[in-house]
């Protein structure tokens, strides 16, 4: 779900699907689509000296295409161990395995004071709950959510994402949005 804003979508061919081996768990996995991803990777401004880290990282393609398209160092916190061993395969086989690292976590825990961007793709009431841990973060880290807001924070820019391949909802559409701690 994602559409490039600085150039061409990259595709990190090779990133297993992984949503029937998540199993049952409280928080769902959703992929991100492509060009989503980059699409959040483009707002935020990434770039190859930021530090990187995605709350839920899945199959890891966030982490993965921002060190693959500018040499971002990234971790991604994961609580379902299959999906950061996923992850952490994905990183090795796309040649980003030294930038891109996957640990097992606890989002409400994990320390985030290293980050300069956050990525997330998480349901409303989570991203509510973080939000105190988030705007505690040093002053000029760029966080960015795909489709939920901060409640009564705004976000200070927002944009809309073709998403065909969005494979929850009705719309075809995803919303990217950008805060500024």
């Amino acid at each position: 779900m994602r559409g490039a804003l600085l150039g061409a979508p990259l595709a990190c061919r090779g990133v297993e699907v992984a949503a029937q081996e998540a199993g049952d768990l409280d928080v769902p996995y959703v992929t991100t689509p492509q060009n989503v991803v980059d699409a959040m990777l483009d707002l935020a401004g990434t770039g190859p000296s930021d530090r990187l880290i995605d709350l839920g990282s899945g199959d890891g393609r966030i982490v993965i295409t921002a060190a693959k398209r500018w040499g971002t160092r990234g971790l991604g916190y994961e609580i379902d161990p299959r999906l950061a061993s996923i992850a952490t395969r994905n990183a090795r086989r796309e040649g980003v395995g030294e930038l891109a690292r996957f640990v097992v976590d606890d989002i409400f825990v994990a320390d985030l004071s290293s980050a300069t961007v956050i990525t997330m793709y998480l349901l409303p009431d989570v991203n509510l709950r973080l939000r105190p841990r988030l705007r505690a973060l040093r002053p000029g880290t760029r966080l960015v959510s795909h489709d939920w807001d901060m409640g009564d924070w705004p976000p200070q820019k927002s944009i809309e994402v073709e998403a065909p391949e969005k494979r929850v909802g009705l719309r075809k559409t995803s919303r990217v949005m950008l805060w500024t701690v």
